[in-house]
C-alpha cells in the first residue's frame, strides 16, 4: 500500500514525538501499518508518501535513482534572476555543493491557507519559486534559498516523480494511490504489488 498524504504545517513526519506536546502523524488517523518515505520537517507542508512496503525508502530516496522532487517556496524579498541562477548551478551548503536544480519564479500559486499564517511585513515583499531537486539533504531548500539571500518563509512539496499533490487533498488528509499513480511516483520502474 502506498499513500499520498498532505502533511500540514506543525506536524512531525513520524508517529512518535521527540518531546511532549509535539504533533505527529499518530494524530491523523493514518493506517497503523505504514511508515513515512522520506521526511518533511515540522515547518514544511505538502506531499508525503507513506507505505507498508519494505524497500521503497531506498528506491525513492537514493540520489543515484534521481527521483525528482518539486517544492514551492515562499521567500522573503523579490527573488532575482541571479539568485535563481545560483540555485540552478548549485550552492555551497555545509562545505558541499548541491546538485544542479531547476528553479523558476511562480506567479500567484494556488496554495491552501496555512494555520497559522506566515509572518507578514508590509515593508518587505515576498516571492514564490519552484525548485526541482534530485537529492534530499536535511532542510535543503531552506538552506539553499538562505544561501542566495532569500530566506524561506513557507515551503510545500508539490511533486514526487511525476505524481503531483492532488488539489482536492486537503491538509491532514490522505488516500491510497492506484497503479497509474504509483507509476507516476516511480517513473514506471515499479508496478503494483
Amino acid at each position: 500500500m502506498l499513500l499520498a498524504f498532505h502533511k500540514p504545517f506543525g506536524v512531525l513526519s513520524q508517529f512518535t514525538p521527540d518531546h511532549p506536546g509535539q504533533r505527529t502523524l499518530a494524530e491523523l488517523a493514518l493506517p497503523k501499518t505504514v511508515y513515512p518515505i522520506g521526511r518533511l520537517d515540522r515547518d514544511s507542508e505538502g506531499l508525503l508518501l507513506l507505505a507498508d512496503e519494505p524497500g521503497l525508502n531506498s528506491t525513492l530516496l537514493d540520489p543515484n535513482n534521481a527521483h525528482p522532487r518539486v517544492y514551492w517556496a515562499q521567500v522573503e524579498g523579490e527573488i532575482t534572476e541571479s539568485a535563481l541562477q545560483q540555485l540552478r548551478d548549485g550552492v555551497l551548503i555545509e562545505g558541499r555543493r548541491t546538485r544542479p536544480a531547476h528553479a523558476r519564479i511562480l506567479v500567484d500559486p494556488q496554495v491552501p491557507p496555512r494555520d497559522p499564517p506566515i509572518r507578514a511585513r508590509r515593508s518587505i515583499p515576498t516571492s514564490w519559486i519552484e525548485l526541482e531537486l534530485h537529492e534530499g539533504r536535511n532542510r535543503q531548500v531552506r538552506k539553499m534559498t538562505a544561501a542566495t539571500g532569500f530566506p524561506t518563509l513557507r515551503l510545500l512539496r508539490m511533486r514526487i516523480g511525476q505524481f503531483v499533490l492532488p488539489g482536492d487533498l486537503a491538509p491532514g488528509r490522505w488516500r491510497t494511490l492506484d497503479s497509474a499513480e504509483r507509476a507516476m511516483v516511480f517513473g514506471g520502474s515499479l508496478t503494483e504489488s
